[in-house]
C-alpha cells in the first residue's frame, strides 16, 4: 500500500512524504484544461471586453499566484522553489477556451501538484470574471499532460 499511496502510513493515516533522501533533480510538469462557455462570452474575452478587464491577462495572473501557493491550498504538498511558471492560452473553436500550464523547478519531489493548481485557478478567474453573463460555463478536462524528472523519469499523457 505504503508504495501506490505514499501519503498514508503503515496504520493508512494520512502523512507528508519524507523527501530528505530523494535527489534534487530538475522537474518540469505540463497541464491543461478548458472552460466551456457561450460563443457570446468567448468573443468577449477575445475582444477584451469585459467590465472587469483583461480576462486573460488576471487568469495567468491567477495561474501563476495559484502555482506558487499550491503548499498551501493543498494539505499533504511541499513547499517548492519554482524556477519557472508558463501560462498559455488557446481558442478552440468558437466556445472553448483551454489553458495549459508548466511549471519547473529543481526540488526533491515533482511539480504536478504546482500544474494542476495554476491551470485550475486560472480557469476559476476566468469564470468569476465572465459570470455575470454566463453562469453555465462549464470547466472540464483539467488534466496532467506530462511530467519529468525524479526517480520515476518521464511520464506523458496518451491520447
Amino acid at each position: 500500500q505504503d508504495a501506490m499511496f505514499s501519503h498514508f502510513n503503515t496504520k493508512g493515516e494520512a502523512r507528508m512524504v519524507d523527501i530528505k533522501d530523494k535527489a534534487l533533480t530538475f522537474r518540469r510538469a505540463r497541464a491543461s484544461g478548458q472552460v466551456m462557455m457561450q460563443k457570446a462570452t468567448l468573443d468577449m474575452i477575445r475582444a477584451g471586453a469585459a467590465k472587469k478587464g483583461d480576462v486573460l491577462a488576471v487568469a495567468r495572473i491567477a495561474a501563476i499566484q495559484g502555482a506558487k501557493q499550491t503548499a498551501q491550498l493543498i494539505p499533504l504538498c511541499h513547499a517548492l522553489a519554482l524556477s519557472s511558471i508558463e501560462v498559455d492560452f488557446d481558442f478552440l473553436g468558437e466556445n472553448i477556451l483551454s489553458c495549459t500550464v508548466t511549471a519547473e523547478t529543481t526540488a526533491g519531489t515533482g511539480v504536478e501538484m504546482e500544474a494542476l493548481t495554476g491551470v485550475t485557478l486560472a480557469l476559476l478567474t476566468v469564470y468569476d470574471m465572465c459570470k455575470a453573463v454566463d453562469r453555465g460555463m462549464v470547466i472540464e478536462t483539467v488534466m496532467l499532460l506530462e511530467k519529468s524528472g525524479g526517480k520515476s523519469g518521464r511520464w506523458q499523457k496518451t491520447e
